[in-house]
């Protein structure tokens, strides 16, 4: 394909791409769809139930203000801080799982160093100016809406949920504090009656609380200060193995951990994978462990210096490993198999950008009817800032560029026969073609262009067609299905352009627009353009543009040979919903833990729904 200047990318498929891809939003009202999706005469109907819910927490007043006692809020307003069931674990008739709170809050703050407060009628983050910032002088201002996380587990026969946080903060001050000192219950999992909970510390290490899974009496806590995050546990031919990345958020590298532990002695780990990036999630498919990793590291300093041009897959990059076969040799992996892992797959073979491929994370994979199915991670902005950063835009059409042509939205993938002659990889929704960024071009001055991915998807474009789709955040197979789901980011992008209110795309960023006028102006310009997306279109339009609505997607494949369907498109009957976070099965039925993280929406007489976490039941009824 010839290469065009910049600001001319505008023909064919490529004109219809770029289009999706203005995500930075200011969305208008979300449009009406079932909540979930049936009732047509022959057509399978998802029902849904809610289980649990999170209950404000905390009062508030005002940015940088004291937090009055309560609830009840004598003064201010209610405050629910847990927004994400982030992790979720089911033993036998039980479902113990653990929060994260105000999560949005730390990974903007993580990612796109904002440099002061966002509020605004749905959330709140104060970053620096919180009581909790104040009183810790030494914590970051990325974690200034820090909240200990909450434990809990849900009892399916008595319909009853019971708090656990006491338990582990009563045991002793070490368990107590490293609680406090934990950002949040990232992973859980569980195996020979040990229900292992835990999360990234605040610092560089995990920590982990064990529970007795048949009697609920805890175990005890510690701290593993080699490993600095950890997402997801799988069971496995009979064995507990975890995913874990090293350093700060997990961001240096990765490794896989197979459990040898106990009811007496439940913190027992051996490393079984060295990987160059951190483990996201894991599978087993035919005899073998598949894992995706997230981005090798998180840091915007180390992206942009891996900006060579179009060169291949560097370690850190976000890719599908593969274990040896679980039944070589002894069962199961050791630690001599820590170096025999076999990477099969990574983003650069589909992203076109090199420092766009290095923003990438993967995230949810599953095995169905013969296939390993994963899909693609893209924190909102984050391409962005470190586009901005690497190459400072001369003057306000580059920076808007920059903005324009660096969001993805989900693409979801499908492989088989890895490893081997006959491995095919099957790109099942995404685009044919991304804008990718050649700095030699125009005579040195930079442009954008069309580039191929290398593949023709199946089944329809990126985000099941929904350019708000940022994440591939869980699957799961149940009752012969497979569910995918997903992040929709529409909601929280609504006050990009809204005046005062408007979050700063990023510090650096300003700076080196040398205008925050114009970043203003850039972003309102972006919200008016997406605006345009959530407006049904007329069939004459070359290709229609999609009409979305505020919510979490959660899709589902009944067959290998058949396209996705939507079970729901908002957020399952509530649109502050922005993410199914985790979900576990039990035969046909599949539990969803939600993420929300509006967390001054909690009056529940005007029109708008809760914010805080919520615990769902899903079940399928019909054929």
């Amino acid at each position: 394909m010839a290469k065009r200047r910049r600001g001319s990318w505008r023909s064919g498929t490529a004109a219809a791409i770029l289009a999706a891809l203005v995500v930075a939003a200011q969305p208008s009202v979300a449009t009406a769809r079932p909540d979930v999706a049936g009732g047509k005469p022959g057509k399978t109907v998802y029902q849904h139930k809610l289980l649990a819910k999170a209950e404000p927490d905390e009062c508030f007043v005002g940015v940088g203000l004291p937090y009055p006692p309560g609830p009840p809020c004598a003064e201010g307003q209610p405050k629910v801080n847990q927004g994400y069931v982030w992790g979720l674990t089911r033993y036998k008739k039980q479902l113990w799982f653990g929060t994260g709170a105000n999560i949005n809050c730390l990974t903007s703050g993580r990612n796109l160093h904002p440099s002061q407060p966002n509020h605004n009628d749905d959330w709140v983050c104060e970053y620096g100016e919180s009581q909790i910032a104040k009183r810790n002088p030494n914590l970051p201002t990325s974690l200034g809406d820090h909240r200990p996380p909450r434990l809990y587990v849900y009892d399916l026969h008595t319909n009853r949920l019971i708090e656990k946080t006491n338990d582990v903060r009563s045991a002793s001050q070490d368990d107590a504090t490293r609680l406090t000192m934990t950002a949040g219950i990232r992973a859980a999992g569980n195996h020979k009656g040990v229900v292992f909970l835990g999360g990234p510390a605040l610092g560089e290490s995990i920590n982990l609380f064990a529970f007795d899974a048949d009697t609920g009496r805890y175990l005890g806590s510690t701290n593993l200060p080699q490993y600095g995050n950890i997402r997801h546990f799988l069971v496995a031919d009979g064995e507990l193995y975890a995913g874990v990345g090293v350093g700060a958020n997990g961001g240096n590298r990765g490794h896989v951990l197979r459990w040898t532990g106990s009811k007496r002695n439940p913190f027992s780990f051996v490393e079984v994978a060295n990987l160059p990036a951190q483990a996201a999630d894991l599978i087993l498919h035919e005899g073998r462990i598949f894992v995706t990793t997230w981005i090798g590291s998180g840091d915007e300093g180390s992206a942009t210096a891996a900006v060579t041009g179009n060169e291949p897959a560097v370690p850190g990059m976000a890719s599908v490993w593969m274990s040896p076969k679980l039944s070589a040799g002894a069962p199961g992996l050791h630690p001599s198999d820590a170096n025999s892992w076999t990477r099969v797959w990574s983003v650069s073979q589909y992203e076109p950008d090199p420092l766009v491929a290095r923003t990438y994370a993967l995230g949810g994979l599953a095995s169905y009817k013969g296939h390993l199915y994963w899909g693609t991670m893209h924190v909102p902005l984050k391409a962005t800032y470190v586009h901005l950063l690497a190459y400072p835009p001369a003057n306000e059409q580059e920076a808007g560029d920059a903005i324009r042509y660096t969001q993805r939205a989900i693409a979801i993938f499908r492989g088989k026969d890895f490893g081997g002659r006959h491995q095919k990889i099957e790109l099942l929704y995404g685009t044919p073609e991304l804008p990718a960024y050649d700095p030699a071009g125009n005579n040195g001055e930079g442009r954008w262009y069309a580039a191929s991915t290398n593949y023709t998807p199946l089944y329809g474009p990126s985000g099941f067609g929904n350019p708000f789709l940022n994440y591939t955040w869980k699957m799961i197979v149940a009752g012969d299905r497979l569910y995918v789901g997903t992040m929709d980011w529409s909601y929280i992008s609504k006050d990009l352009g809204n005046g005062e209110n408007r979050p700063q795309l990023a510090a650096p960023a300003e700076k080196l627009l040398n205008d925050p006028a114009a970043t203003a102006r850039l972003l309102d310009d972006a919200g008016a353009s997406a605006r345009a997306l959530r407006t049904p279109t007329t069939a004459d339009d070359d290709p229609p543009t999609p009409n979305v609505t505020y919510g979490a997607d959660l899709w589902v494949f009944t067959s290998s040979n058949k396209p996705a369907e939507a079970v729901s498109q908002t957020g399952i009957n509530n649109y502050l919903n922005y993410g199914v976070r985790n979900m576990v099965n039990d035969g046909p039925t599949v539990y969803l833990g939600m993420a929300n993280p509006m967390n001054l929406r909690t009056d529940p007489n005007d029109d708008v729904p809760e914010g805080g976490w919520e615990l769902l039941k899903l079940t399928v009824k019909g054929h």
